[in-house]
């Protein structure tokens, strides 16, 4: 998938760690993927910090063919931009706010809709979905946002971090208007209170056929944003992450809304909490690149055979 990343030095990429952030720009009709390294909110094992690179270290060392969307990443690659990574000094709230604020003014000030951009955000803990999600929500008053995850993320800030990785969809709640709406499948650990958001919001699908059901009767003009946090998936399958959780789902699963979501109109999505080096022999990182390709191959849309 090495093509993916073609179009900028990795090198570069690598030292993220500069005095300021490197300037970037946004393009119409082209995917950006974009790198967000932070992890300072991580309330149980940290790493995800080098998610980012891991992506991209990983990526050059699979096939850029989707078998199961039966498209080539090759046969795209010009509608692809990695913008690198967004500078974070440090892993404080005041650089994760910096970092997110410039992502919100990039982007904030571009139509997307109009200039048919997309972004896929590399995480990085769940906390940095925010700057993306916000966005979506702004630009576009009819979107629905698909929430993968094992937790539930409501909660209302969490160890003194108001946009703590526990708190993302109470955050993008915060910007919610009435044409919005919010899917939730493959949570299985939050608390009493956000179970009963969840429940009498009807928010959550507490099985895959239901789940599958209601993103497929989405109209086909109303845009998708995904969020996934990738201990959405089964630690036996994936445990190259924070907050592991038994339970969880399989790719096959991902695979069944991938061939839906290329149908949809998909415009943005984030993937976070790869934590590499919890996994020392590099299989979550490949499980995690290969997410991403039939995530952009999705976001891309069906092309003529």
């Amino acid at each position: 998938m090495s093509k993916i990343f073609q179009n900028l030095n990795f090198e570069s990429v690598k030292n993220s760690f500069m005095e300021i952030q490197h300037e970037m720009t946004v393009y119409s009709d082209k995917i950006h993927l974009l790198g967000f390294g932070f992890d300072g909110s991580a309330c149980f094992r940290k790493g995800t910090r080098n998610g980012p690179n891991s992506f991209r270290d990983i990526s050059y060392g699979i096939e850029t063919y989707s078998p199961y969307l039966n498209h080539d990443v090759e046969d795209i690659e010009s509608s692809l931009i990695d913008l690198g990574n967004l500078l974070v000094k440090d892993q404080s709230e005041k650089s994760w706010h910096i970092a997110t604020d410039y992502l919100i003014d990039v982007f904030g000030k571009v139509p997307l809709k109009e200039k048919n951009v997309k972004l896929i955000t590399l995480g990085g803990e769940h906390s940095i979905s925010y700057g993306s999600i916000k966005t979506y929500l702004d630009e576009y008053d009819d979107l629905v946002l698909l929430h993968l995850d094992a937790h539930a993320d409501l909660r209302d800030g969490y160890e003194g971090f108001h946009f703590s990785h526990a708190s993302i969809i109470r955050r993008a709640l915060d910007h919610f208007k009435s044409g919005h709406q919010l899917i939730q499948y493959g949570i299985r650990s939050g608390t009493k209170d956000e179970y009963s958001y969840m429940n009498t919001n009807n928010t959550l699908c507490t099985s895959r056929a239901d789940f599958l059901d209601k993103v497929k009767s989405i109209d086909s003009h109303k845009p998708i944003y995904l969020t996934l946090d990738l201990d959405y998936f089964d630690p036996s399958y994936f445990p190259g992450t924070g907050t592991p959780e038994p339970g969880g789902e399989d790719f096959h699963s991902f695979i069944s809304l991938m061939k839906i979501l290329i149908e949809k109109n998909f415009v943005g999505a984030d993937i976070v909490e790869l934590a590499p080096e919890i996994d020392p022999t590099g299989n979550s990182s490949v499980f995690a690149a290969k997410v991403l390709r039939e995530t952009i191959l999705a976001m891309k849309g069906k092309r003529d055979e």
